[in-house]
């Protein structure tokens, strides 16, 4: 696994910022003005946006935040899923279950003359 460093500054170098309009609440600064921020990390291919603030600087911060938490919820190793089985009483517990829906089941049928 690539290890990716979240430090500022080579966010910065290995981002692309992208300012748009944000549509939404917050009237007139937010929706004429392009305050949303969309980073785009160009070595993992990974997006972040921020749009909620009215100020593109605010958003800007959010966004470098954020991407900072993805790069390295990223690097985490995965955790090894251990596989498991029912046991012998589940599986008896639901086929009894089972017999006994298709009983009541077979009731609600039109009785054959």
């Amino acid at each position: 696994m690539d290890r990716h460093p979240t430090d500022r500054a080579s966010l910065e170098r290995d981002c692309l910022v992208e300012r748009f309009s944000a549509g939404g609440p917050g009237g007139q600064h937010s929706n004429k003005r392009e305050t949303a921020v969309r980073l785009m990390h160009l070595p993992t291919g990974k997006v972040v946006t921020a749009t909620e603030r009215r100020s593109q600087k605010q958003n800007l911060e959010v966004a470098f935040d954020r991407m900072a938490e993805k790069l390295i919820e990223a690097q985490r190793p995965k955790k090894h899923r251990r596989r498991t089985r029912p046991t012998r009483g589940s599986i008896r517990r639901r086929l009894k279950n089972k017999k006994q829906r298709g009983e009541k089941k077979s009731l609600r049928r039109k009785p054959d003359y």
